[in-house]
Parts: C-alpha cells; structure tokens; sequence
C-alpha cells in the first residue's frame, strides 16, 4: 500500500483526521476540565459558600429556626449558581434549595473533617459528578454553629463531546474526505511530472538522447526535470563528440599511416637504391610518425580530461631557461613556413613551481593553433612577462582571425576552425587541452579575435612562488 509515493501522500492527508484530531480532542477535553472547567466551578462555589458563610453568621436565627433558615434559601437559591443547603454540625438538613425538610425525614449530610477550618475558608470537595463546597459558619464569639453547603452537578466536557457524537463523526467523515481528495489531488499533480522524468530516463537508458522532460510541476519537480534536460543535453553532446572523435581518428590515422605504407612499399620496391629518393621518404617516414606522436599526445590529453582534474607533476622552474627549451621548437617550425618569428621575454622571471611538460604542452599547443592557420608571408609574436604575482604570456598572429559563432566554442573538445580552409587538420583537441593545463595551474586562457586581422591568446597564471635555485 506504502510502496508508492502518491499513496503514502494520500494517507498522510488522511493520518490527522484518523489520528491527530482525535488525539487533540482528548487532550483538549482533559486541558478544558481540569485548567478551566473544574477550576471555574469550584471558584463559584467557593464564593457563594464564604457569602452565606457571612449573612448567616450576623443572623442566628437562620440556624435557631427552621422555617427561617427555608425562606433564606427560597430567596437567595435563585440567584445562585449551586444548590444551597443550610446542615447543622450533626449532619442534619435544615434548609435546601432541593427540597425543604420534613419532619422525622431530615436527610443526613456526610461533613468531612473541619478541624482547622475557619470562617472565610472553604472545603472542595468532588463525589462523581457532584461538586461540594463547604464552608464552616461561626458566631460572633467564635463558635462554630453550622456549616454551608453549596453543590452543582458537573456536565464534563466528554459528556457535552458524547452528546455531540453523530455531529462530530460527521465532522470526521467530512474531514477523511476532504483529506483524501486534496491528498489524491496532489499525489495525482506530483506523480505526473514524476513519471514524465522516469520515462525520459528510461529512453535515456534505451539509448533516446532527445527525451526531454517538460518543465512543469512544484519549483522542487522544475529543478529535477531542468536537471534531467541538462543531462540529456549533456549525454547527446558527448555522443556526438564520440562520433567525431571516431571520425577524426579515421582520419588523422588514415592519412599518415597510408603515406607511411606508400613509402614502405616504394622502398621495398627498390627506392632505396637512389640515395636521394631514399633520404625523401625517410624523411617523410619521420614527419608522419611525429604527426601521429602529436595524435598521440592529443588523445592522452583527452583521456585526463575523461578522467576529470589533471595530475601535475610540480617542480620549482627558472622560466627564463624553460621558455628557450619550450620556444626554440616552434620558432623553427614557424620559419620553416616562411613567418616571421618575434619572443619578448621579461628578463629576471621569476621562479615558480609548475608541471613543466604540462605547460610546455599547453604552449605548444597554442603556438601550433597560430602557426597552422597563419599563412605563409605572416607573422608570429609571443610575450612573457610577470606582473603583480601572474605570469602573462601572449601569443599573437596576424592570420585571418576567427569568426565570432567559432570564438565562444573554440576551446571545446573536437572544435575545429575552419578560417576558410578546405582540409582542416587536427583533431581540434589541442586548445582544450591547453585550456584544461591552465586551469589546472590555478590560471585561464583568454582569446581576443578579429576576422580578417589575426588572433591574440593571453594565458595567464598564478606565478607568486619565489624560490632560489
């Protein structure tokens, strides 16, 4: 019965009118007699018992005489809220508002013990549904003539709640119903938008990646179903970057190892015997393999950023030594193209504790984005410098920039810029991976870009590490 969320939110509308309003009840019926009903009674009692405590006391008669002591209780019994009764130390009645005494037939009274009660004081007492209060009445020399009685029968409150049963099991009905079609109303409202995640959740798990969720429902139902929505987004753009991967991976593999095995075969074939066509292909064999190492480098790139937060290998760098190793590389590829080469490298940088292959990798991979898409005649510059405990380095080409739909999604994975060429190499993993270095350093990567007059990528980390060599 429980097992659902709409029925348990059901019962739980119908729980306080089967078992938190009858709980209420008791403990109101029982706060009602015993704070206010019972107290209020016996305060009445107690105050019109002291008041003909008073009149009789100034008046002996009312004890000396019978009829006397009736005709007091005939005229005050009216306005009393109890019953009064005028009883002799003895016991015996001489006067009552319930019925005037007769003769031989004086009904007794059981007093209670008086010793030690004096004029103005009053006993409480209770038998059944009968509250008693009595009061001793003494002369004016002290002695005790009489005692006052005044009593009320007690209507309680489960009595009047008794009487009022028929009403009040209606009331409780009506309550049940009320319960039970606001909670199925509400489990019915929650358990539609519920349902619509779990089915879109399940055509996630059959492989739908388009089931998205519709937004509707409490703000908590909202939440869950935009979660899901992002989740669909996410897992459909992960399919669609593992397609490209598999795309690319055809074809950044196909093309070196083809021109690998065009070589091969020519060797196998006799090339070797011509010295100069021998050193060619080798030559060529070299290049491609250095391809596929970059391939390589790009694809164990992707595999951190699979895995999550990188792993760096800190050690303290003397970055004006590094940067001559990390640079020199690509100043020659850079000439080997016919650019022109600029570096401005502060002098006394600082040293910082770093993953130097990370970095050199991250650099490497921006100054192989501005190499590759400037053409032949343009130029290349890079800048270090290190202001206010940051490390700045910009790399800046004056090639045909990047169109702006292209900036915002140039450093995610396997986006590859297009800038007008007709075969696009790479596997457009190199400036995500550059970005992830950074960031893993503590620093981000930043590009300015203007179609038609170049790029500028600024790197920047944190560098207030200081140590001596």
């Amino acid at each position: 019965m429980f097992h659902s969320l709409r029925n348990r939110l059901i019962f739980s509308h119908i729980l306080p009118a089967l078992l938190i309003i009858p709980l209420m009840g008791a403990a109101m019926v029982y706060v009602l007699e015993t704070r206010l009903l019972l107290p209020t009674v016996y305060s009445n009692l107690a105050k019109e018992a002291k008041l003909m405590a008073a009149i009789t006391r100034n008046q002996p008669v009312f004890w000396l005489n019978r009829d006397a002591a009736q005709q007091l209780v005939n005229g005050a019994g009216p306005y009393l809220n109890g019953r009064l009764s005028l009883v002799t130390l003895d016991g015996h009645i001489l006067a009552s508002s319930d019925s005037p005494p007769d003769g031989d037939g004086i009904p007794l009274v059981e007093l209670p013990d008086m010793t030690g009660v004096r004029q103005g004081e009053v006993v409480e007492l209770r038998n059944g549904p009968l509250a008693e209060a009595i009061a001793p009445v003494y002369d004016l020399s002290g002695r005790e003539i009489g005692v006052i009685r005044m009593t009320t029968q007690v209507v309680t409150v489960s009595e009047e709640i008794y009487q009022l049963r028929y009403l009040l099991g209606f009331v409780l009905l009506l309550a049940v119903l009320a319960g039970l079609g606001l909670g199925s109303y509400l489990a019915i409202s929650l358990n539609r938008p519920i349902q619509h995640v779990t089915r879109s959740i399940q055509e996630l798990a059959r492989g739908d990646w388009q089931a998205h969720v519709e937004e509707r429902g409490p703000d908590e139902m909202r939440l869950l179903a935009a979660e899901v929505n992002a989740l669909v987004d996410k897992l459909h753009s992960l399919e669609k970057a593992r397609r490209q991967l598999l795309a690319n991976l055809v074809h950044e593999l196909g093309r070196p190892l083809g021109a690998i095995r065009s070589a091969i075969l020519a060797l196998l074939h006799g090339a070797d015997k011509d010295l100069q066509l021998s050193n060619d292909l080798l030559t060529g064999l070299d290049e491609e393999t250095v391809r596929l190492q970059h391939l390589l480098e790009d694809l164990a790139g992707l595999h951190d950023q699979v895995l999550g937060k990188l792993e760096l290998n800190r050690s303290p760098v003397k970055l004006n030594d590094w940067l001559v190793s990390t640079l020199s590389p690509w100043e020659a590829s850079a000439r080997q193209k016919g650019l022109a080469w600029a570096v401005d490298v502060a002098p006394n940088l600082p040293i910082v504790m770093m993953d130097p292959d990370r970095m050199a990798q991250a650099i490497g991979n921006i100054l192989s984005n501005a190499i590759k898409f400037t053409p032949a005649g343009g130029k290349v510059s890079t800048s270090i410098e290190s202001a206010d405990s940051q490390l700045l380095i910009q790399v800046e080409d004056n090639g045909p920039g990047i169109p702006l739909q292209e900036q915002e999604k140039i450093f995610q994975p396997f986006i590859r810029g297009s800038q007008g060429r007709r075969i696009v190499e790479g596997m457009g993993l190199g400036l995500s991976i550059a970005r992830e270095i950074v960031v893993a350093h503590g620093g981000d990567i930043k590009l300015e870009s203007t179609p038609g007059v170049g790029s500028r990528f600024i790197l920047q980390m944190p560098a207030e590490v200081q140590l001596d060599m």
